[in-house]
């Protein structure tokens, strides 16, 4: 071989080897859309760390509007954080059942704008997270859809238009400071029911029926719930484990006149404690869907202590911690505890510096998150179902 290309052949190779030296000695890749940083998309950023040994650098992502589905696939321990909880936002406009339209897609549900696959131990932190399908298409729609004996696909406005997804293998998620929002079913929808562990605190969530619905263990704390649908607000199922729940502790929840509460489908077990009730909620307790499992195994589970509502108390949110199996003191009732020593989750969730003090947003206020992403002005809420 010429002496010239044995050359140039080690200096590619040096330079390669420096390149990846580099990028593997970095702590934070950075997303900016102006170029500032080292990537202007989030999907690249990930798509870069292919093959990057643990632990993986921070995805810092600066403020901006984002018009992105992002997949986190095979990257146990990321940590995705923005800049600032309202000022990143990630968007798109999907619903499932056009999705589903394309065969390739059938059964399948990483709809949302963002969906986590294969990739335990991520932490989501200051994200604005939208899918605006509900919003864009107030009246829902009528598309081609080679799928359908018809060849077309009628979708609801608020068909299943998730902003969160997590499939299998994607357990000890932690989110702090996230929004998400919709105007359809499902909006956070962590899905892995026999492994599932999720922490979130100090998250905003809105959309539709059951649009915060976990699977497993899931613990929310601190959080704010904004429903528009009269059948539920929020949901779960602990199906394949007696032990699984879901606990909501000092969270408030408001929507439309008339919401109620909560329903499951499935064998399920709610702790709500400390938990405020806007003057809409209606006079309903959780209950099971009608198309739900005809029996739950392990009976009806649904657990308060010290919620009250707006406008007076209903019965059936009075206390009732004590009817619940081992059961501690409501001040014991942490993460920690949720997790059933599963996952000892708080000291790997520290607190984030304290934003500025903002004001609650107004329902106006909610929408301009739609308003903004497409420069236009208000858009009326979908019609319910």
């Amino acid at each position: 071989m010429p002496k010239y290309i044995v050359l140039l052949l080690s200096l590619l190779l040096s330079s390669a080897a420096q390149v990846q030296t580099q990028t593997t000695a970095k702590s934070q890749l950075v997303v900016a859309q102006n170029g500032s940083g080292d990537f202007r998309t989030i999907q690249a950023a990930i798509h870069s760390l292919a093959g990057h040994p643990a632990p993986l650098p921070v995805v810092f992502i600066k403020n901006g509007t984002y018009r992105e589905k992002v997949t986190i696939e095979g990257k146990p321990g990321l940590v995705l954080r923005g800049q600032s909880e309202k000022g990143v936002v990630i968007t798109i406009s999907q619903a499932n059942a056009n999705f589903r339209c394309d065969p390739a897609n059938a059964g399948r549900w990483d709809v949302a704008t963002l969906n986590l696959r294969n990739s335990p131990d991520v932490t989501l932190e200051q994200l604005t997270v939208v899918n605006s399908y509900g919003a864009d298409h107030p009246r829902g729609e009528t598309i081609a859809c080679a799928g359908e004996p018809t060849g077309q696909k009628i979708i609801n406005s608020a068909d299943h238009q998730m902003a969160l997804y997590t499939a299998a293998n994607t357990t000890r998620l932690v989110v702090r400071r996230c929004t998400f929002r919709t105007l359809g079913n499902d909006t956070v929808s962590p899905w892995d029911k026999e492994d599932g562990l999720y922490y979130f605190k100090d998250c905003t969530l809105e959309g539709s029926v059951d649009f915060y619905c976990p699977r497993g263990w899931a613990y929310a704390e601190n959080c704010r719930f904004i429903c528009h649908n009269l059948n539920a607000a929020i949901w779960h199922d602990g199906s394949m484990n007696q032990a699984a729940k879901t606990v909501l502790k000092n969270c408030s929840f408001t929507g439309d006149p008339g919401f109620k509460l909560g329903r499951y489908h499935h064998d399920s077990q709610f702790y709500l404690i400390n938990c405020k009730f806007d003057k809409n909620m209606a006079d309903a307790d959780i209950y099971p869907a009608p198309s739900g499992d005809s029996a739950p195994m392990w009976g009806k589970r649904v657990y308060y202590y010290n919620c009250h509502r707006t406008g007076g108390d209903y019965a059936w949110h009075h206390n009732n911690l004590s009817n619940a199996a081992n059961a501690p003191a409501p001040q014991q009732i942490t993460a920690n505890w949720t997790f059933g020593g599963r996952w000892n989750v708080e000291p790997k969730a520290p607190q984030l510096p304290a934003p500025a003090a903002v004001a609650q947003d107004s329902i106006a206020e909610r929408m301009l998150v739609y308003q903004r992403l497409d420069g236009g002005g208000p858009k009326p809420l979908a019609s319910k179902r």
